[in-house]
């Protein structure tokens, strides 16, 4: 069992959640980069969010990151199989979501992710804002390096509060091998607000995400990674065919997490040895503060 000292981070889970804690109405991500995605999008052919689900549903997968410069996005868009469909929902194609992440007075599942803990763990909520969906979300290690997903619906108005879930975060996080869950007090630590376009892959029934105009705030200095896409993989156990096509125009996978990577940028104290190539080469050379608006 790890165990660290609440003076390693002077935060308590009370000043985090009153610092981080969402405003009543819902704000959607700054925009700037999402404009470069439309063009190579409108391109692709489309999916509805049930085919989706269907056919790539996700919850036990390898997710591998990339940080790849707005610029090379539409070659990685042209790079995929003729297949590929882009998820459209209305008018929509890009669409925006807001997490808020939750952690120990502590900081412990931040800890257990920096120092690469069997047992890490990550809880947040999860709106989608387009439709105002909530889900509170339990993220763990499964076998081989797999992420494991569960989540149940949450109410909006609670999305900055686990309370309501709790009795499913603490079951799920106990049966996922975290030792103590029932004993965690947990507070909003970090929101997270992005735009996002949804690939599928059919041949493959593999998934790839394009993340821009991604913003961080713990309630303090917020920053925005400005001319940045964070490209996510979800697939089996192989590489998919978006996996081959970023390896062809010379993207690798990165080590980073919206969360953990997020809160190292802002918080320059906190261990972060595991994420300091990351955050050394691409993160803090593309994270300013947000242009008012």
């Amino acid at each position: 069992m790890v165990r660290f000292r609440a003076r390693d981070d002077p935060v308590t889970a009370a000043t985090a959640a009153a610092a981080v804690l969402p405003a009543r109405g819902l704000a959607a991500a700054p925009r700037p980069d999402r404009a470069a995605l439309a063009e190579p999008l409108a391109r692709l052919g489309t999916v509805g969010l049930d085919a989706l689900v269907a056919t790539a549903a996700l919850q036990t997968r390898v997710d591998r990151k990339y940080l790849v410069p707005l610029d090379a996005v539409e070659a990685l868009l042209r790079g995929l199989p003729t297949d590929a469909r882009v998820l459209r929902i209305g008018d929509l194609r890009v669409f925006d979501y807001e997490s808020v992440y939750f952690d120990t007075p502590d900081l412990l599942a931040y800890r257990l992710a920096a120092h690469r803990r069997r047992q890490r763990f990550k809880v947040r909520t999860r709106t989608y804002v387009d439709s105002a969906a909530c889900w509170l979300e339990v993220k763990t290690r499964g076998s081989r390096g797999t992420t494991v997903k569960e989540r149940v619906e949450h109410a909006l108005e609670h999305r900055a509060d686990v309370a309501p879930g709790r009795a499913f975060v603490c079951a799920t996080l106990t049966a996922r091998g975290v030792v103590g869950a029932d004993d965690l007090v947990l507070a909003p630590v970090l929101v997270t607000r992005y735009a996002r376009a949804t690939l599928l892959l059919p041949g493959t029934a593999s998934r790839l995400t394009v993340d821009v105009d991604l913003t961080w705030d713990d309630g303090r200095t917020p920053l925005h990674l400005r001319r940045l896409a964070v490209v996510e993989t979800k697939s089996g156990s192989t590489a998919s065919a978006a996996d081959r096509a970023l390896w062809s125009l010379g993207h690798r996978p990165v080590r980073i997490s919206k969360y953990a990577t997020g809160l190292a940028t802002l918080r320059r104290e906190l261990p972060a040895t595991r994420w300091s190539r990351t955050l050394h080469r691409h993160l803090l050379p593309h994270a300013t503060p947000p242009d008012p608006r």
